[in-house]
C-alpha cells in the first residue's frame, strides 16, 4: 500500500506555475490518494482568482488535480488551533496548521514548498519540495 500525502497550498501552486517540485507533486498526484485540507484548497482557488482566473476555469483546474478534499470539521479546528504553539516561532499560518493537522490525522506526509516547516515540532512527517 502507498503512503497517503497531504498537499499544502504552496506544493499545489508550485505544480500550477511550474516551479522547481512541480515533478514531484505531478508524480504524487499520478500515484492517487492525495488529500488537501479545505483550508488549503480554498487557499488555492482564492490565489488563482486573485491572479485574475474565471471561476468556472478555476474549478475545472483544481477538479483536473484529483485530489480528495477533505472537509475541515470541529475537530480538525480544534487539534489545527492546538498547533499554533508548537509553530508560532515558524510563523506557520492556519492554512499550513490545517495541512499538518489533516496528515496527522491520517498519519500522512504533509507536502510543502515551506522550508520553515521542517524546524516546526508537531510530530507531522513533512516533505519539503525546494
Amino acid at each position: 500500500m502507498s503512503e497517503t500525502h497531504v498537499l499544502d497550498a504552496s506544493a499545489i501552486l508550485v505544480l500550477l506555475l511550474g516551479e522547481p517540485g512541480a515533478e514531484r507533486v505531478t508524480r504524487l498526484l499520478d500515484a492517487g490518494g492525495c488529500l488537501v485540507s479545505a483550508v488549503n484548497f480554498a487557499e488555492v482557488a482564492a490565489k488563482l482568482d486573485d491572479a485574475g482566473m474565471p471561476e468556472r476555469e478555476i474549478a475545472a483546474l483544481l477538479s483536473s488535480l484529483r485530489l480528495a478534499v477533505v472537509d475541515f470539521d470541529e475537530a480538525q479546528a480544534l487539534h489545527c488551533g492546538l498547533l499554533r504553539g508548537r509553530t508560532r516561532a515558524q510563523g506557520l499560518s492556519l492554512g499550513d496548521r490545517a495541512c499538518l493537522q489533516l496528515a496527522l490525522a491520517r498519519r500522512a506526509v504533509a507536502v510543502t514548498a515551506d522550508r520553515a516547516w521542517s524546524k516546526a515540532r508537531t510530530g507531522a512527517r513533512v516533505e519539503v519540495l525546494r
